[in-house]
């Protein structure tokens, strides 16, 4: 496997250039707001102190203010992957043969990488983030924000147990597996250790908590038709993350662990690609958020055994009904993931997502998931949001990510799954991370 680009080397403590000045101005913008179909008349967006100031108006602008001349070009959110493993890149005999380190290096890279992507911001569902996350805010190292889930909470036998076979079962004196030991994964079994985990997770920082609640496409012991957890654990979970005023997201693709799931409390269903239309009015209903993904089914990850490829084309196939259900039953509350683990090469691809969606929705449809919706669905986190403000839009008092496009994605979503040639400028939190205008200069 061939290494992905690297992103370009910046110094912020945002992940931009520490030099980079407090207030930008873009001049003759066309901009997507997050929330709209259209792009809007060029106009002119300011940036002042790491959020928007205004949006059509160029009275107080700073004197000091660097100003971009964006050309009629659009001028759109940072993007946001709301289902993301940014410490789970390695392949996984490479993350069972090798220590912590080994991964956070893998995830510093891939966190510039995602940045330079476009994504100012990712919520991770499931790997040990928590000192990538500080480093990043910190200026330690480049990357987007984190919205941190710490381990995936797992049943023995579950998504997240990777114990070897030939290891005797914990009754019987048997050890947790490295990726329990990393912080990656945590099995546990009953509602009294279920307590404990997720106060454990958010004790830890996290800002929401990940069960897995159905058997999953990357493990090999768990069907995807298999429900996990019984409701008396999810409900503690859920009502243990309450008590810290967060939430609970499950990974489920089968409709009995969604409706248990959605019945327990749980906010969002991650996947869910086996919905019927039933368990779809449930969520519809309890509010519940769905956050799919397509691009980690288009192709396989490497190095799969045949029962989970067999389990990745029962996924890939789900697609279409999930989508059409969801378009029948009017269900809108839809987030905007990629789920890429073990595959660097496929996340330097993440913009594909954009493309692979045309299939069911419109590209401002797409925009709005991957911006507007999934600012939204990331602030469920309440009271654990890392980084209160709104994200997704651009609005005034909105927190400044930005990304100048070069051609309109509202008709060409293509254009950007060319990054490097395309996404001209980056924004996060104000700062400039890339600036290609003042590069050609």
């Amino acid at each position: 496997m061939s290494d992905p680009k690297p992103a370009p080397e910046t110094a912020s403590p945002t992940g931009g250039d520490a030099s980079s000045p407090r207030a930008v101005l873009f001049s003759g913008a066309r901009v997507f707001d997050g929330r709209s179909d259209e792009l809007t008349a060029p106009t002119s967006v300011l940036i002042v102190d790491g959020k928007i100031a205004s949006v059509g108006g160029t009275e107080d602008v700073p004197s000091h203010a660097l100003t971009i001349d964006a050309d009629g070009r659009t001028l759109t959110p940072g993007f946001i992957d709301a289902h993301a493993h940014v410490m789970l890149q390695p392949t996984v005999p490479e993350m069972a043969g090798s220590d912590l380190a080994h991964h956070a290096l893998y995830g510093a890279s891939m966190a510039k990488l995602y940045l330079s992507r476009g994504y100012t911001t990712i919520r991770d569902t499931g790997g040990n983030t928590f000192s990538l996350k500080r480093a990043i805010d910190s200026g330690m190292n480049q990357g987007p924000r984190i919205y941190p889930s710490g381990p995936i909470i797992s049943q023995t036998a579950g998504h997240g147990d990777f114990t070897p076979m030939s290891e005797p079962a914990r009754l019987l004196g048997g050890h947790r597996d490295n990726m329990q030991r990393d912080g990656h994964l945590l099995v546990v079994d009953g509602v009294s250790d279920m307590l404990q985990a997720v106060r454990y997770v958010l004790g830890r920082g996290a800002s929401q908590v990940k069960l897995a609640v159905g058997g999953g496409c990357a493990s090999d012991r768990d069907p995807l038709d298999v429900t996990e957890f019984t409701a008396e654990e999810i409900e503690a979970a859920v009502k243990a993350a309450g008590d810290w005023n967060t939430y609970v997201a499950t990974h489920v693709y089968n409709p009995t662990g969604i409706r248990r799931a959605v019945e327990a409390g749980a906010r969002t269903i991650e996947h869910g690609n086996l919905v019927d239309a039933e368990t779809l009015e449930l969520m519809k209903d309890h509010g519940t958020w769905l956050c799919p993904q397509v691009i980690v089914y288009v192709s396989d990850p490497p190095g799969l055994a045949e029962v989970t490829k067999e389990k990745f084309a029962q996924a890939r196939e789900g697609l279409d009904t999930l989508f059409e259900l969801t378009k029948k039953t009017g269900f809108d509350r839809i987030g905007f993931g990629s789920d890429i683990i073990s595959a660097p090469d496929t996340l330097a691809g993440i913009n594909e997502e954009f493309v692979h969606r045309t299939k069911w929705f419109s590209p401002a449809e797409i925009l709005r998931q991957a911006t507007g919706n999934n600012g939204r669905l990331v602030a469920l986190a309440g009271m654990r949001n890392p980084y209160p403000g709104t994200l997704g839009v651009i609005e005034p008092g909105a927190l400044a990510d930005v990304l100048l496009v070069d051609g309109n994605p509202l008709d060409d979503p293509s254009v950007l799954t060319d990054p490097e040639q395309n996404l001209l400028v980056i924004v996060k939190d104000g700062q400039v991370v890339k600036n290609a205008l003042a590069d050609d200069r």
